[in-house]
């Protein structure tokens, strides 16, 4: 059975940084398409930043030069450096996972969260003024 577990998630200051992270377990593929979406009150959800098994990575703009996303085989595990956290950003984060690497090409998993095919339940961080 596939999973994916996030954690990381806390209350912190404007300024401030966290790490989120995402076990993956139940299976290992060396082909994949990784991202994290995030979903605030009354908003829809929204792409936050995407990588490959070839480590590219993808971003939203309003996240670029603060969050870094990235992987790491060994312990199946999904990271999000989130730094200069901002009000803004406060939402709950999810993980997400599609087994073909092109999904991430193009930013076709930001148009197409839908066909993620597996996703985590969530890690809430919320950012104060």
């Amino acid at each position: 059975q596939v999973q994916l577990v996030e954690s990381g998630g806390d209350s912190v200051q404007a300024g401030g940084s966290l790490r989120l992270s995402c076990e993956v377990s139940g299976y290992i593929s060396v082909s994949y398409c990784m991202a994290w979406f995030r979903q605030a009150p009354g908003k829809e959800r929204e792409g936050v930043a995407a990588i490959d098994n070839d480590g590219s990575t993808s971003y939203t703009d309003s996240v670029k030069g603060r969050f870094t996303i990235s992987y790491d085989n060994a312990k199946n595990t999904l990271y999000l450096q989130a730094n200069n956290l901002k009000p803004e950003d406060t939402a709950t984060y999810y993980c997400a996972s599609n087994l073909q690497p092109w999904f991430c090409y193009s930013g076709t998993w930001r148009r197409r969260p839908d066909d993620m095919t597996y996703w985590g339940k969530g890690t809430q961080v919320t950012v104060s003024s």
